[in-house]
């Protein structure tokens, strides 16, 4: 059986002797094994990446930026290759795929601007004879974990943009879906990357906790659910690191009475089914204003019977599998859950039957849903639609403020004065106006509020070249010989 290898120092490594299956979301078969690191094999790793700290931290600023030119193009040219990797392990459809990758190249892009990004500060004269100026530095050794709902986007924004800061960085991506991993690291090579500044370190908790442990490991970038998001935080920072820790996400897309309703299904059958629901920023909760909710149900219902499920590699297949059986179960019981709390189950996504052992499950639609149900509570991750009724928009801020994660929103209206109030009264970090799922491109940064982030920074984008660097203030004074004295007061800047 094909056994994934982790990557280091420029090398494939199959050196672990415990591992864990790959499967084929679409047929339920094991197809590959990968291997599951050490305590000790990680440690190894990040000493490979200290001492590769220093020869890549002193390299030119024009070094750094070719190998992101380089790493363009090769993307760019093996894009195709790359996707059929992420539909293997993942299931979702080939153009998914795609897209995930294009949004990848985005953080690529931006940190091809190094050399201005890295710009620093200077002031002279501050007092006389003293200049001062601020320089942008490397923080050392990154841990970045990844998962398995963007096996290649997540790890392009945050390893593309610790590399162009000078770091050296260990990607630990999911156990689930490894192999698009290594398939970065390598193009990172052939772009022209020394060997030891990106490893790929595959594990599961074992690793995971080895590398926030590791005192030589400066800094942690994480994407993942709420819960792990919190303990990996607050681990971490407790070991003096720099964290940013992403977490899960309810995000809801409000309608207004003015707004149009076919688009508004449109986007909201878009949003949130589209890679299964298997996206931090889809949206789960369909909040109705007014009274359209029977007539957007009745839209998104006629959509749904539309809809064709299938293996990711086929390309009449809108929407694939979920990464795995235990996905799809914990899917259903949601499901199952929300008839029994009261609501209404207007599409059951179980009742569809497929002609695969893959793990699939069909889309559902939940009507007169309400706070404390838990198919709006949790995070489900999956393919279900919940539809919140409220009076008024007030009513609807409301809800959404008193979530308790704070992602992603959308507003879907005609008026411009309800969008731009929407705007300065919502808590939420990333905010779209008829536009269902706001991914800012890649010169802003992505991340929420609340329990949808842990830590100060947002991931890619202008706040992770502030996450990966740290700034040094440099005071400078070349008198004369002659004007040397002693003088035991507080430094003055007269």
């Amino acid at each position: 059986m094909t056994r994934i290898p982790h990557y280091i120092d420029g090398k494939r490594v199959d050196s672990s002797v415990r591992t864990g299956p790959v499967f084929d979301p679409a047929t339920g078969a094991v197809t590959a094994e990968v291997g599951l690191a050490s305590a000790a094999e990680v440690a190894d790793a990040v000493q490979i990446a200290k001492s590769a700290r220093s020869s890549w931290r002193a390299t030119s600023l024009a070094r750094r930026t070719d190998v992101f030119f380089r790493l363009r193009h090769l993307l760019t040219e093996r894009r195709e290759e790359l996707a059929r990797i992420i539909t293997a392990e993942h299931g979702k459809v080939l153009d998914d795929a795609a897209g995930e990758i294009a949004r990848g190249m985005e953080n690529v892009e931006f940190v091809a601007g190094l050399i201005h990004l890295l710009k620093g500060e200077h002031s002279e004269q501050i007092s006389r004879g003293i200049d001062v100026h601020q320089v942008k530095q490397p923080v050392g050794v990154v841990a970045c974990i990844t998962p398995f709902n963007f096996p290649a986007m997540v790890p392009l924004w945050m390893v593309s943009s610790a590399i162009a800061c000078g770091n050296t960085v260990i990607l630990k991506p999911s156990e689930k879906d490894p192999s698009a991993a290594v398939f970065i690291a390598e193009l990172f090579s052939a772009a022209g990357l020394p060997d030891g500044v990106l490893n790929v370190v595959h594990g599961d908790k074992e690793a995971v906790d080895a590398l926030i442990d590791d005192k030589e490991v400066a800094a942690v970038s994480f994407v993942g659910s709420t819960p792990i998001a919190e303990a990996i935080y607050q681990r971490a920072s407790s070991n003096g690191k720099r964290v940013q820790a992403l977490g899960g996400a309810k995000n809801h897309m409000v309608v207004m009475p003015d707004a149009d309703l076919d688009a508004a299904a449109d986007a909201a059958v878009s949003a949130a089914y589209g890679s299964a629901g298997e996206r931090c920023m889809a949206v789960s909760v369909l909040v109705a204003v007014g009274d359209i909710a029977d007539t957007l149900i009745g839209k998104v219902t006629e959509r749904l019977g539309a809809l064709r499920i299938g293996a990711g590699t086929d390309p009449n297949s809108e929407m694939g599998p979920l990464i795995s059986k235990e996905a799809r179960d914990r899917v259903a019981s949601y499901v199952a859950g929300a008839a029994v709390e009261g609501a209404t189950v207007v599409v059951d996504g179980r009742e569809q039957v497929f002609d695969s052992d893959g793990f699939f499950i069909g889309v559902s639609l939940i009507d007169n849903v309400r706070p404390g149900m838990k198919v709006y509570d949790d995070e489900i991750f999956g393919p279900v639609l919940s539809v919140v009724r409220v009076g008024t928009y007030e009513e609807a801020v409301e809800l959404t403020n008193a979530n308790l994660y704070g992602n992603g929103v959308a507003i879907f209206t005609r008026d411009g004065k309800s969008a731009r109030e929407f705007e300065f009264d919502i808590e939420v970090g990333m905010v779209g106006v008829n536009v269902p799922i706001p991914v800012p491109v890649g010169a802003y940064s992505f991340g929420g509020w609340k329990k949808s982030l842990f830590g100060d920074s947002h991931i890619y984008g202008p706040e992770s070249i502030h996450f990966y660097t740290r700034s040094k203030v440099v005071t400078t004074r070349w008198p004369d010989a002659s004007e040397s004295q002693i003088d035991l007061g507080f430094p003055s800047n007269a």
